[in-house]
């Protein structure tokens, strides 16, 4: 079990919530678009990384991978962020976070489990309620932001519309009932990036929500240790 102290942020104002997160699932190739999801696949497969069995694909991780920290640690130079929307499911209700999905680019032409295994995933510390953001969800718009050698530069922008919304993920991961029990959460797929997939030193994503004119947003430093055999 892991613990996280969030801070939910609704229409009302703020309040703090301890989450307990028991299980951490990581749904893949999520794009409505299947020229789209075909580009991404594309992406992985130059990286040498296998095409999926199915769309979208679950896979699932360990919850204690799950931070809200500033920085984290890598093994080696080769793993890299993507921004996702990100569906807290707490004993109080479904949230939406934004996070990212921290992969080890050299391991996923090996084994996309295991690479999802082999780096933390950070997601914001702020929360917003499912229900106050879903009447207008597709106009909900994720960003990321690389940053090497001081530079800072876009990596990847869009509508969350290019992904399939959290209901239909919830429902096929469930098999077409139910809801994400409490201490779940589900990462929702990410963006193609216009370039090469590359790392950084530090990452910054953020989800806005132009209706209600606010952000959830965070930003981590990669520390990458030595691979010594």
């Amino acid at each position: 079990m892991n613990r996280l102290a969030f801070t939910v942020e609704t229409r009302a104002g703020r309040r703090a919530l301890e989450g307990r997160i028991e299980a951490l699932i990581i749904a893949g190739w999520t794009g409505r678009d299947a020229a789209a999801v075909e580009h991404h696949i594309a992406e992985l497969e130059r990286l040498g990384v296998k095409r999926p069995k199915t769309t979208p694909i679950f896979y699932r991780a360990a919850s204690s991978l799950l931070t809200t920290e500033g920085a984290i640690e890598v093994a080696g130079p080769d793993s890299s962020g993507e921004v996702e929307p990100v569906v807290v499911s707490l004993a109080e209700g479904l949230f939406v976070a934004v996070g990212s999905d921290h992969t080890d680019r050299k391991v996923e032409a090996q084994g996309v489990t295991l690479s999802k295994q082999l780096c933390a995933k950070p997601i914001s510390a702020m929360l917003w309620p499912l229900d106050e953001v879903a009447p207008h969800w597709d106009r909900l718009v994720l960003r990321s932001f690389a940053v090497t050698g001081g530079q800072r530069r876009p990596y990847q922008e869009g509508p969350v519309a290019a992904l399939r919304p959290p209901v239909e993920l919830m429902t096929k991961y469930l098999g077409g009932q139910g809801s994400l029990p409490p201490g779940t959460v589900m990462f929702g797929g990410t963006l193609a990036v216009p370039g090469d997939i590359s790392p950084a030193d530090r990452f910054e994503i953020e989800l806005e929500d132009p209706v209600l004119r606010r952000r959830l947003t965070h930003s981590y430093d990669i520390r990458v240790l030595p691979v010594e055999g």
